[in-house]
């Protein structure tokens, strides 16, 4: 491989093994790419979506991507993508003054005045040919490594940790890819997007395979899959854990969401794994050849003598194929991170690695704000948590009911510009789970904090069954700090909804806030 033309100024990010990979404003690509003719690009273009672009300039060479002009780098490509209130092309002479050497568009974005003189492949759906052209040009990198990718409502997170783990225990050197952080060698990586746009995820993947990973575990969502963010990416595995009532504000229909996960299990993926503990995943694996895993009855991959354990821990037996049975311990409870830890294992014992090794990485394992537990001495257990709906919200305080002799403490928020249908759901669970309950807020954007309060206030005073005391607290810090001062010995204290955020986002503003060091903060601080 040769070097790139890097453009000066460009900082580098000292990554594990010894080598520097480029990065600006969280962007991490490979130190060295060999330039790729837009004529290339083209024909891959048009391999992978049927439709071969119009191309002017074949001959002129890229060494990098981009899809936001402020970044471009020299040598890049600058995928001038149409969008709801602006179109990219508009800002290609800013992408052409940070040395852009090409254009990628649609046939409206090819009239603008700049774009006219430049090299371009037109394309009348340019995110669909992004990816695949952004693959060819970082070198296909997901085809060098073992990419194992994992979707579904709930767990995405938690168990691309797990196999991350359970793949390093194997004797891998991994990557993650994830919501809460990006990882190589198990250490964090500058990255300013969850979910990489194509241009970022190619880089990305080339990044690792450049430093040395062989394995690397990756969230897959629905917009992703839709957007095509990643398009021309090939998984050794792709996994579906489950599906619930999600993203409705981004998808039309469950009937739209489902099938948006189902596009990894399109030819995407060389093996797939598929959880049928719910409706949705029973579907799927009744579609495609698949490994299945279920914590609720037959499957490939099963789970018995599972013991919850008073510090929140848990252990089972696992049973695999030909006659496979092993013992796994798990620091996270709940009967969804037994269904999560089988996915991960399925999906290591896929790409043909040691099923005890892989177990046992998984003993260790922690995941930032999920089922994370706050332990500042206190004789009662604190746990934070992403669960910001109500399937999740509902797994979660039943896995906590049945940990604890004690009473559950719950404080929970919805957050603005999202679903709102959810929130009077997640009111009425949260009154009918727990015994006393802090209505406060998550992160309120541009809406009204307190009718959003109102909403879940609704929800949780009709709710049938309802048992818990519920109150209103808007001051998520306070509502924190009553819960604490309310806790007894062998209670359960959970703050849910933010899970790993550092900020709470209010009108235009992220203000900093972590429910991890908040509730850390209040067991400390608590005079009892």
């Amino acid at each position: 491989m040769e070097p790139s033309g890097g453009p000066s100024g460009t900082s580098s990010s000292a990554l594990p093994g010894g080598h520097d990979a480029t990065a600006e404003e969280g962007a991490i690509r490979p130190a060295t790419v060999v330039p790729t003719t837009l004529g290339s690009l083209a024909a891959r273009i048009a391999d992978a979506t049927g439709t071969a672009p119009e191309l002017q300039g074949a001959d002129v060479t890229t060494t990098g991507a981009t899809l936001r002009a402020h970044e471009a780098r020299p040598g890049d490509l600058f995928a001038a993508l149409p969008g709801a209130r602006a179109h990219g092309a508009d800002f290609a002479d800013q992408a052409l003054a940070g040395g852009a050497v090409a254009v990628l568009t649609d046939p409206d974005g090819a009239t603008r005045p700049v774009v006219r003189t430049l090299p371009t492949l037109v394309h009348p759906e340019p995110r669909e040919a992004l990816g695949p052209a952004c693959s060819r040009l970082y070198g296909d990198p997901s085809s060098h490594l073992a990419l194992l990718g994992v979707t579904g409502t709930s767990g995405k997170t938690t168990t691309v940790y797990l196999l991350e783990a359970a793949l390093a225990a194997a004797g891998t050197t991994t990557g993650l890819i994830g919501t809460v952080e990006t990882r190589m060698h198990g250490r964090r990586v500058p990255s300013a997007f969850t979910t990489p746009e194509a241009p970022d995820l190619q880089a990305l993947l080339a990044a690792m395979l450049e430093q040395g990973v062989t394995h690397a575990a990756m969230e897959v969502s629905s917009h992703a899959l839709a957007q095509g963010r990643v398009g021309g990416t090939r998984y050794a595995v792709g996994a579906f854990t489950n599906l619930s009532a999600e993203h409705l504000d981004f998808h039309p229909t469950m009937e739209d969401y489902f099938a948006a996960k189902a596009r990894l299990f399109d030819g995407r993926a060389d093996r797939h794994v598929v959880c049928v503990d719910d409706a949705w995943g029973a579907r799927l694996a009744g579609t495609v050849e698949a490994t299945t895993v279920s914590t609720t009855g037959p499957a490939d991959w099963t789970a018995a003598e599972v013991v919850a354990h008073p510090d929140g821990s848990q252990s089972f037996r696992v049973h695999g194929p030909d006659g496979l049975a092993l013992p796994v311990t798990l620091r996270l409870p709940g009967a969804f991170n037994v269904a999560n830890a089988l996915v991960a294992l399925a999906c290591g014992h896929a790409v043909g690695l040691d099923p005890e090794r892989l177990a046992a990485g998984l003993a260790t394992v922690t995941v930032p704000g999920r089922m994370q537990r706050v332990e500042a001495g206190q004789p009662y257990l604190a746990v934070v948590d992403y669960a910001h709906k109500p399937a999740a919200v509902e797994a979660l305080l039943r896995t906590l009911r049945t940990q604890t002799e004690g009473r559950v403490l719950t404080v929970l928020g919805c957050g603005g510009d999202r679903d709102r249908e959810k929130r009077p759901v997640m009111g009425a669970l949260a009154a009918q789970l727990s015994d006393l309950v802090w209505i406060t807020d998550d992160n309120p954007r541009t809406e009204d904090p307190a009718a959003i309060r109102a909403a879940m206030l609704d929800g949780a005073q009709g709710a049938d069954g309802a048992r818990a005391i519920v109150a209103e607290e808007g001051d998520r810090r306070a509502a924190i700090r009553a819960a604490v001062a309310a806790a007894c010995p062998g209670d359960v204290v959970v703050v849910a909804g933010k899970g790993h955020e550092l900020g709470q986002k209010v009108g235009a503003q992220t203000l900093p806030f972590s429910d991890v060091d908040e509730l850390t903060t209040a067991i400390q601080e608590d005079p009892a």
